[in-house]
């Protein structure tokens, strides 16, 4: 990894300055990509984006700033976006200040030479360069502080290109069409890009550096959009009733296993609303992770519910009731040798109650348990 640092000052920072919207925002003679397509929206509020300008008027220092080396002469800005942001709008007359006497200053309006000081001022920029793991490594290192970027944009950072930018209209806008016809099944921040990873997660199996990877200079992320979509309507066709704890299903994962299985969508809910009968007030056996009923009407795993488990106290008294034997042989045993189970298994509607509880040996419950 090779890391240069370099002074800049604001008035060369803020040549050729530009605010394209969501098409990004550039600055340093157009060189610098300030805020890429896909990177989050402006966050500071006046007060912090206020003190960013006293600190430089007081010349007091800001903290280093990192930019992504891309090409010859070409960068990207990877730690001090919003302090880049505010120092720009401010230089071009975006905002106002309070000075010491509480009178709104623009920058024009500023005495000359307090411009003149602002122009001048020094930023230490580290330049970094380096392969594609090598700047993930050293992106998470300086990831430290002021408006933390989550994984994504870190690999957001990494692989920029045509396909990052295409992706950014479904995926990175507040109330894009992908946030639109998924927010009953997936509680991500689109600005933050977590909608974005989530597709990506889906599709890749969870591979996302290396989807991302192989997908960089596609001309378009028509691919990735077409996956998510059809996912929702798998999700949407095969459990038409919405529920408010949808959002915590690994729904790649059970697209990718069922997608293809032959399911009767009234015979899962009819399934589903069983099971999510027993956890009522008072009533024992009840699941204990509800967002585990879809996976479990789909391949019968019972892991996927947490099933309530028999108390420490329960299964004393049981082991006292048995006189320390085995439910299933007969034989003695110390309690620590032994398990609670249900007679009635919980799948043939046994319930976790004292009267189904039995303590059996380790080696006839393992006996039972494999019938």
């Amino acid at each position: 990894m090779e890391i240069e640092p370099r002074e800049i000052t604001i008035g060369e920072l803020v040549e050729g300055y530009s605010d394209n919207g969501e098409d990004g925002v550039v600055g340093y003679s157009g060189q610098l990509d300030i805020r890429p397509p896909y990177q989050r929206e402006f966050v500071y509020d006046a007060e912090q984006r206020n003190a960013v300008i006293h600190s430089v008027i007081e010349e007091y220092p800001l903290n280093v700033m990192y930019w992504a080396k891309q090409s010859d002469e070409r960068y990207e800005v990877l730690d001090g976006q919003q302090r880049t942001i505010s120092i720009c709008q401010y230089v071009t007359g975006d905002f106002a200040i309070k000075d010491r006497d509480g009178n709104r200053k623009y920058f024009s309006s500023q005495p000359d030479n307090v411009q003149e000081r602002i122009r001048r001022y020094k930023l230490t920029v580290y330049l970094c360069d380096g392969d594609h793991s090598e700047k993930l490594d050293w992106f998470k290192i300086v990831n430290i502080a002021g408006k933390r970027l989550t994984n994504q944009e870190l690999l957001n950072a990494i692989y920029s290109g045509p396909w990052v930018s295409d992706a950014k209209p479904s995926f990175s806008r507040r109330k894009c069409r992908a946030q639109k016809i998924s927010e009953a099944y997936v509680k991500a921040n689109p600005i933050e890009q977590g909608l974005l990873e989530t597709a990506i997660k889906w599709i890749s199996d969870g591979n996302v550096d290396e989807y991302m990877a192989r997908h960089q200079h596609d001309e378009n992320a028509d691919e990735l959009w077409n996956y998510f979509s059809a996912v929702i309507e798998w999700i949407a066709a095969t459990f038409p009733k919405k529920r408010d704890f949808m959002p915590k299903v690994d729904w790649g994962s059970l697209y990718a296993a069922h997608k293809d299985d032959d399911v009767d969508p009234d015979e899962l809910e009819h399934e589903i609303a069983h099971l999510l009968s027993l956890k009522r007030p008072g009533r024992e056996g009840a699941i204990q992770k509800l967002p585990g009923v879809y996976p479990y009407v789909l391949d019968g795993d019972e892991r996927h519910l947490n099933l309530r488990s028999f108390t420490k106290g329960q299964k004393i008294a049981a082991y006292e009731r048995q006189e320390g034997k085995c439910g299933h042989c007969g034989q003695p045993f110390e309690f620590r040798d032994m398990e609670g189970d249900h007679k009635t298994p919980w799948k043939d509607g046994g319930l976790t109650t004292d009267d189904n509880l039995q303590m059996l040996c380790r080696d006839c419950n393992r006996r039972k348990g494999a019938q």
